[in-house]
């Protein structure tokens, strides 16, 4: 039996919403793995933060500033990452809100605002994505698509009505893409990642949430009240996501498309 490689020499990527949290662990993982990495995000000045840091560690990480709902600025991105890096293997469909609040309490404009950037950047991300990825396009190598999903794609949460069936959707997505790809022969696997409450800004709008729908009285309470659920006892990292985005990028997962991949220290397993 051979090694597992997790290597990406040779590979260029993609990471969209890249400028904190999951983004720019995922970033770091990627590069340290030997990837090429494009690095993109709403706010271009800390996307370029991100990447500045990295270059002191002798790594390729290029940024763009990108809103992931603009189609035109799609192709300008997957264009400028085939023609400045050299190719497209990886896509992380990372970029992504948070709308909280009771189902009552939410807005038709609420929720179309979180399904435009987190269902239509998935769309536009894996359209223009296999356009450059698959054998007659700009990179033509074929590849992996990694989709940032949530636990709340899977199970129903209190005051997660608009966000949870975005991510429910992503789900979903990832496996339609993922047969229809394979079908076509394109060599191009798409998975979905799920990660359960991470110590990032997001993760912290959820305890509010907690907070403001009255299941708690105060945040720590609702720290307390996420932890008693978690089978390790205690709240993720980005790195803790980033490392299984590293697994699915690279050729360890090649035989392994269209589906979703936990990261939840046992959130959901009670």
């Amino acid at each position: 039996m051979t090694a597992v490689d997790m290597s990406l020499e040779g590979k260029v990527a993609l990471v969209t919403g890249a400028a904190g949290g999951i983004g720019s662990a995922c970033v770091s993982a990627l590069a340290h793995a030997g990837a090429r990495v494009m690095a993109t995000d709403l706010d271009g000045k800390a996307c370029e933060a991100v990447a500045y840091s990295l270059h002191a560690h002798d790594l390729t990480v290029e940024s763009m500033q990108q809103d992931v709902c603009d189609e035109v600025r799609w192709e300008q991105v997957i264009d400028a990452t085939v023609n400045d890096l050299g190719g497209l293997d990886i896509l992380v469909n990372n970029a992504g809100i948070y709308v909280g609040g009771t189902l009552e309490e939410n807005s038709l404009e609420d929720v179309n605002r979180v399904h435009r950037v987190n269902v239509d950047s998935i769309f536009l991300g894996m359209k223009y994505g296999v356009l450059a990825m698959k054998p007659e396009g700009a990179a033509g190598q074929g590849g992996s698509i990694i989709n940032l999903s949530s636990v709340a794609g899977l199970v129903g949460v209190p005051g997660h009505s608009a966000y949870g069936s975005t991510k429910g959707a992503v789900r979903l997505y990832t496996k339609h893409a993922a047969a229809e790809f394979g079908a076509l022969g394109y060599g191009i696997r798409v998975n979905s990642v799920h990660p359960g409450l991470i110590e990032t800004e997001m993760g912290a709008a959820v305890f509010q949430d907690l907070l403001d729908i009255g299941m708690v009285e105060s945040i720590e309470e609702g720290r307390e009240y996420i932890l008693g659920l978690t089978a390790l006892g205690r709240l993720g990292t980005a790195e803790d996501v980033a490392g299984m985005v590293l697994f699915l990028a690279s050729d360890a997962a090649s035989y392994i498309t269209g589906s979703e991949f936990v990261v939840d220290g046992g959130l959901t397993a009670k």
